[in-house]
């Protein structure tokens, strides 16, 4: 059987990277009902566009998941790991220049400054305010990139990407998730003049792909009645830890309203406001990136309110631009083993391998469409690691059916309390066999 991109949409598999609309005839990315950017379908499309989505069902056997596509594009590296990927060398620290106005240790600035500076690109693609709401957008001033270096957890998508490329020019960075990553290197596989025009890919990793809705809630709970803009998702305070972080916004008065994020609650563990399709990638930690980029969430680093960045170089290039940013004084680094890198993302590792087969089999008892995923990610959960999982998805479909219904902070909390509620009794309920397990010497999670 031959899949298309509507069949992906349609299935509610699309994590909308907009990839695709350079392989339709007039097409573009389109707000759904759930707060969601996907393809408007009225249009036609190539017949094979489907080969550029992340979430095919049947790729090619040459670059049919994360590890074949890494062994084409990242071969140099000295290091694989099945969790974590091709890499060179595991980091963790700050770049002194742009911690303060980051939202995490600023090495992400840092390397899009240092790729115009070293004219190894002449043009980032990277997200940005405009306006008022975001959008990824071209800069090819170092200036301009500054302005750049906050966190945004809202739908964005790459539609422009390919569809400008050819305009610009010189040679091209991009960063993103890692389903926008992947699809950008099936286009650089299939394309290969997009393989020199884009020579370096930064990776965000990211705990989940959060509807237009999670803004919107976040925004009523900070106290704006009516719309928001300029809204900032990760405000630091330097006095407390890393976790301790704020969510603001301007209201239609020009009134910055702000609001501690742990008010709202567990936005991440539950699944809430998250895309479908984040519940099928397996990869947690960008691994077809030149470099993976995330936050230090571990000890001792997650008490620096400061922020701290942790993050994989993956190409020679990266590395190599990494090291001498050390020489020179501009970056405060140390490296991380291994296996403390995997520590700060268990929770990730834990969501998306040892729970990916119980997902898969929930789509399959639907007859729904399955994407295709790496075998050594389909493992046999724990019932007691299901049951939370069969929970979890629940909660999160139903936060975005009841924001759709409700549209009101205060009905919808209302409204999701008895799941949300369930969710950590079956968790509790889980650890503590998880314990029980410890103590008698049997395999745990």
């Amino acid at each position: 059987m031959k899949y298309t991109i509507q069949d992906i949409v349609n299935n509610d598999l699309c994590i909308g990277c907009g990839v695709c609309i350079s392989e339709s005839k007039g097409s573009k990315m389109i707000w759904n009902e759930y707060g969601f950017l996907v393809p408007d379908l009225s249009k036609p499309f190539n017949d094979d566009a489907i080969k550029v989505c992340p979430y095919n069902p049947k790729p090619e056997n040459e670059i049919q998941d994360e590890d074949k596509i890494a062994e084409f594009f990242l071969p140099d590296t000295p290091f694989k790991n099945p969790q974590i990927g091709h890499y060179h060398e595991i980091y963790v620290g700050y770049a002194e220049e742009f911690r303060k106005t980051s939202s995490s240790g600023g090495i992400g600035t840092y390397v899009l400054e240092q790729l115009l500076k070293q004219k190894i690109v002449d043009n980032i693609f990277v997200v940005k305010e405009k306006d008022g709401e975001y959008s990824y957008q071209w800069f090819d001033s170092i200036e301009e990139i500054k302005t750049t270096s906050k966190t945004r957890y809202i739908p964005v998508s790459l539609e422009k990407l390919f569809l400008e490329i050819d305009s610009k020019p010189g040679k091209v960075a991009v960063s993103g998730i890692p389903p926008f990553l992947k699809a950008i290197r099936l286009k650089q596989y299939y394309y290969p003049e997009y393989r020199e025009k884009i020579p370096f890919l930064v990776g965000i990793i990211c705990g989940g792909w959060k509807s237009k809705f999670f803004t919107d809630y976040l925004a009523q709970k900070a106290g704006i009645k009516g719309n928001y803009y300029k809204q900032e998702y990760r405000i630091k305070d330097e006095a407390s830890y890393a976790l301790d972080y704020s969510f603001g916004a301007f209201d239609e008065n020009e009134n910055f309203h702000q609001m501690k994020m742990k008010l709202a609650g567990n936005m991440w563990g539950t699944g809430l406001f998250n895309a479908n399709a984040s519940d099928f990638s397996d990869d947690v930690t960008a691994e077809l990136g030149d470099i993976s980029l995330g936050d230090a969430w571990i000890s001792p680093y997650m008490k620096d309110g400061k922020g701290t960045s942790l993050f994989v170089t993956r190409s020679p290039m990266a590395d190599k631009l990494i090291q001498e940013g050390i020489e020179k004084g501009e970056l405060s680094l140390e490296t991380l083993p291994l296996n403390d890198f995997i520590n700060s993302q268990i929770g990730a590792f834990r969501h998306r391998h040892i729970g990916l087969k119980y997902r898969l089999g929930e789509l399959k008892s639907k007859n729904s469409l399955l994407p295709f995923k790496r075998k050594r990610n389909l493992v046999n959960a724990p019932f007691e690691y299901n049951i939370v999982q069969k929970q979890r998805r629940k909660v999160r479909r139903a936060s975005l059916e009841n924001w759709f219904q409700y549209k009101n902070a205060t009905e919808f909390d209302k409204a999701m309390k008895p799941l949300i509620d369930d969710l950590n009794k079956k968790t509790l309920w889980y650890h503590r066999i998880q314990k029980l397990k410890r103590k008698l010497g049997l395999k745990t999670i």
